[in-house]
């Protein structure tokens, strides 16, 4: 089943009141502030769309996020049945810290069409390859890298690769060096990390390494549209968590995700700037009205671009 062009610019409302809730909270250095007020916002834009939702990836389990967990029921209850994922504020630290790269991002599928990950750490891999086989979590970097430069008829040293700064990452970045690879190395939002890889202008040939495994999920869901290439495979650091996941009905914790298992059929995906950073700009207020900028894509109707939009505050 299709979903509705007419939801295009409600989910684009939704990620952008939520990004303008935060907006105010920047440079305040209260990364919960910020994130509730953007869990707040995104919540009550999602309860006013004639929708049957539920929500698979969000602020955590019930216990745990008074607003957004995973299995809240959101919409009118009247109309399609959807899954969604969301994010209200990917980035709490660049909100708090006012620096670059902050988003609201949410993700739309059909109902059982959208992948429930846990909140655990997710290996990832992905470029704008649609091909089998030339990029793989199992193969080692050297072998990924001669790849795709191979793929895209690049000398490695041409290529450059996205990678989380951190620690366990550091002898994924130090092979990349000996590759001769230019590194893109990002402090955080590695849903922005994932997507760079979409087009020639973020000059990204290649995102890898551990990140969030909802995180995973909502680049997947944009990528999907993009027809580029993604793998995952959860991460569980301990026996809770994959009781966790067992709850949720994943059998094999070792599973590695191909793009279509994480998400299928049609789908809507949509991130907006809150700060300005490289995929999309920041929220900008004159007067009464505020403008934002947001990645806005819909499978079906091969809708992949970026859009303004003016509202009053």
């Amino acid at each position: 089943m299709l979903i509705d062009k007419k939801f295009e610019n409600l989910f684009v409302n939704v990620t952008s009141r939520a990004a303008l809730s935060s907006f105010s909270l920047i440079g305040k250095k209260d990364k919960k502030s910020a994130d509730k007020a953007a869990v707040d916002a995104m919540r009550n834009e999602l309860n006013k769309i004639e929708m049957d939702a539920k929500i698979v990836i969000g602020e955590g389990e019930l216990d745990e996020a008074p607003m957004l967990y995973i299995g809240e029921n959101v919409g009118t209850k009247n109309g399609p049945k959807l899954d969604i994922a969301v994010d209200p504020l990917e980035g709490t630290n660049f909100v708090a810290n006012n620096l670059p790269g902050a988003l609201s991002v949410i993700a739309v599928a059909n109902k059982a069409n959208l992948f429930g990950a846990p909140e655990t750490y997710m290996s990832k891999i992905s470029a704008n390859c649609s091909e089998p086989d030339v990029i793989d979590l199992d193969f080692s970097v050297k072998k990924n890298i001669y790849n795709l430069a191979e793929f895209k008829n690049q000398n490695p040293e041409n290529l450059t690769a996205c990678v989380l700064d951190r620690p366990r990452h550091k002898e994924i970045i130090n092979e990349l060096k000996r590759l001769g690879v230019k590194l893109k190395l990002i402090s955080d939002g590695d849903v922005a990390g994932a997507l760079m890889i979409t087009d020639e202008k973020y000059l990204v040939d290649i995102f890898l390494g551990i990140g969030g495994g909802p995180e995973g999920v909502l680049a997947a869901a944009a990528l999907d549209a993009y027809n580029c290439y993604f793998q995952g495979r959860l991460i569980f650091n301990s026996e809770r968590e994959k009781e966790r996941a067992k709850k949720m009905g994943i059998k094999d914790l070792k599973k590695k995700y191909e793009l279509n298992e994480i998400i299928s059929g049609d789908s809507i995906f949509c991130a907006t700037g809150i700060t300005t950073g490289d995929l999309v700009s920041g929220i900008e207020i004159k007067n009464d009205k505020f403008t934002s900028e947001t990645l806005i894509t819909h499978k079906s109707c091969g809708l992949r671009k970026i859009i303004k939009t003016e509202q009053n505050i």
